[in-house]
């Protein structure tokens, strides 16, 4: 199967990409992520190479299914044993610094 080659990441493009993603970048910065981008995109073209034909589509890297432990009832810590060490507590609850007004 023939490929078209992937394009190189410009400034235009970058600029767009910034923007979406809310970055503001510096000359310096913008010549790095320009860099970075470039070689994430001659790597994806490199792995076109890689044949593929006989591969059966993944969803997951493993064929394991619900690898967890089983979900049991256990007794657990008591409120009060919780809470002896907090620097800040009610009674009931952790009390911390309120982070949004």
């Amino acid at each position: 199967m023939k490929y078209i080659k992937l394009m190189k990441v410009d400034n235009s493009t970058l600029e767009k990409i910034a923007h979406l993603s809310r970055l503001y970048l510096d000359e310096k910065e913008e010549g790095k992520m320009l860099e970075s981008l470039n070689e994430i995109v001659e790597w994806m073209d490199k792995l076109r190479e890689v044949d593929t034909e006989n591969v059966e589509p993944q969803t997951h890297m493993t064929r394991e299914v619900n690898i967890l432990r089983e979900d049991k009832v256990i007794e657990h810590l008591p409120r009060e044993q919780g809470l002896v060490n907090a620097p800040k507590h009610d009674g009931e609850y952790f009390r911390v610094p309120k982070v949004k007004e």
